[in-house]
């Protein structure tokens, strides 16, 4: 592996670098403001236009859908060279989305492009590339255990030249953004098949009869406006049969091909937030005096950013050897790593925006500083794609089965 930057991954993270100087962190005041003044106004949903302004400097600048790995459709990077881009990006919450990467759009325009007809990636992909459309997906059900993605109890049935939908979805990403047009829809189309065939994977308009958002959900007090969480239903939603996604019975194949790219994005992102965290850290410790000295003469300052030092090189390492096997072996023979960065590079995010928190005080928590929100994405990804505890059981499993092999 070589751990050099590609030219052409120094030559965007320089003027990713710019931008985020010259837009992203000066307008970080400017959406929170944008934010209440919506609230106050009954807009809550309503597209943040700081945002959508920076949309269009990023487009104009060529920094834009960055994501799609050597695809004719983005600009053709691979894993590991999208990875330290994505790391800076993820350094703001929201800034992803000014360069149209963010997630659950950057997922749904992997699965189209890679899966999609010619005729759904005219009237889905396009319009996401552009920026035109937001997407989400709903795969998480309330009633069963989704971690496991063959519990799904939503049904898709086939009737003569449609199909029709019955289920209930939460915590499905970006239907409360009025500019969500279309949502990627999981349930079982055969439950008499064998287990990992019983999934298909369709496409559902948000405008579709049947369709109802029931209520939006907060994740420790944020509810991701104007994007949102929530629980919906879908109530003998009509489809054309023509929406489904690489045919019956496909969907769990189609879901272990978009989660693996989806598991790493969140990785290169948290180590961004992380990253910020620590200079954040940095900064309070060598500019604020308790009891007669700097905090960055405590004993405990030094050792926590010390060990958070070391605990983000370790996960940036791991999570670009990873990409690094994505690009080289593919997706399948880097299961195992990519269980593994799942693991590790939340759980390190979490340690180190705590730490920082800690150092701050009451600043930490309040809106202020970044801290907070970062801690509540970081901590909620631990969950997202997938607990911890059913990633560290996958590579227990991969790596009980070498010893198997032998025996």
């Amino acid at each position: 592996m070589d751990f050099n930057y590609s030219p052409r991954t120094i030559e965007l993270q320089n003027r990713l670098r710019a931008f985020m100087d010259e837009n992203i962190y000066p307008a970080e005041t400017a959406v929170l403001d944008e934010l209440r003044a919506n609230a106050a106004a009954g807009k809550r949903w309503a597209p943040l236009q700081v945002i959508e302004r920076l949309k269009s400097k990023a487009r104009a600048g060529g920094l834009w859908n960055l994501f799609l790995p050597e695809s004719e459709y983005g600009a053709g990077l691979t894993n590991q060279e999208y990875a330290p881009l994505a790391e800076m990006m993820g350094r703001v919450v929201w800034a992803s989305e000014v360069f149209n990467c963010s997630a659950p759009d950057t997922g749904n325009m992997e699965i189209v492009a890679r899966y999609g007809t010619p005729e759904q990636k005219m009237r889905w992909l396009e319009p996401l590339l552009a920026g035109d459309i937001r997407s989400a997906f709903a795969m998480t059900e309330p009633g069963v255990a989704s971690s496991d993605a063959t519990n799904i109890e939503s049904r898709i049935e086939r009737e003569g030249d449609h199909y029709v939908l019955n289920g209930r979805k939460w915590f499905t990403s970006g239907p409360a953004d009025p500019r969500c047009a279309v949502i990627i829809f999981m349930g079982k189309s055969d439950p008499d098949a064998p287990r990992h065939k019983q999934q298909s994977m369709i496409f559902v308009p948000m405008d579709a009869p049947g369709v109802k958002v029931v209520r939006s959900l907060q994740v420790f007090g944020y509810d991701d406006a104007p994007q949102g969480h929530v629980e919906m239903v879908f109530e003998n939603v009509r489809v054309p049969a023509s929406n489904m996604l690489l045919g019956e019975g496909r969907g769990f194949e189609i879901a272990q091909g978009r989660l693996g790219p989806g598991r790493i994005h969140h990785c290169m992102r948290l180590i961004g937030l992380a990253e910020r965290a620590l200079e954040l850290m940095c900064q309070r410790a060598t500019g604020r005096v308790a009891f007669g000295r700097p905090l960055s003469d405590q004993g405990v300052t030094r050792e926590r950013i010390a060990e958070a030092r070391c605990k983000i090189d370790m996960a940036r390492l791991l999570t670009l050897k990873t990409a690094w096997m994505m690009d080289v072996t593919g997706n399948k023979a880097a299961q195992a790593e990519i269980a593994m960065i799942r693991v590790v590079a939340p759980r390190m995010a979490c340690d180190v925006i705590d730490w920082a928190i800690q150092l701050y005080g009451s600043a930490g928590l309040c809106e202020d500083f970044p801290l907070a929100q970062s801690y509540a994405t970081a901590r909620s990804v631990r969950i997202a794609d997938g607990p911890d505890e059913v990633h560290r059981n996958a590579v227990a499993k991969i790596e009980l089965g070498k010893y198997v092999a032998r025996a």
